[in-house]
């Protein structure tokens, strides 16, 4: 990622472009994760890309806010929210409130939006 500088002229935070295809994949409860803009100071969110391996773990966060969109994924393809599963497809999005338990469940890549930004520290397993 890449800002300008830390603000532009007016004082405002400056833009930031984030270059996926730089961006290492770590490794995430649900398989690999980009993440982008979790570290820009005062950002109100970061998104991810995920390419989610064939069943993730079951995790949850206390702060977090996630939206999913999923971009592709395989035939049967569902999120598990709480313990019941939601069949989804490309174009879906599902909100999923702090607290929520959840996975997805079958191949698929999805954007993922975090409110606030990414922290590690609010994944949480049962």
């Amino acid at each position: 990622m890449s800002p300008a500088t830390d603000e532009d002229k007016s004082g405002r935070a400056a833009p930031v472009v984030a270059d996926y295809s730089a961006i290492e994949p770590v490794r995430c409860p649900c398989g690999w994760a980009r993440r982008a803009f979790a570290d820009v100071p005062d950002a109100p969110a970061s998104i991810h890309r995920v390419e989610i391996e064939i069943d993730a773990r079951t995790h949850y966060h206390r702060e977090h806010t996630e939206i999913y969109y999923i971009l592709e994924c395989n035939a049967g393809a569902a999120i598990e929210l709480d313990g019941e599963r939601t069949p989804v497809g490309p174009g879906h999005a599902v909100l999923i409130p702090p607290g929520v338990r959840h996975r997805a469940v079958g191949r698929m890549s999805l954007l993922n939006v975090v409110v606030p930004p990414f922290d590690p520290a609010d994944e949480w397993f049962d």
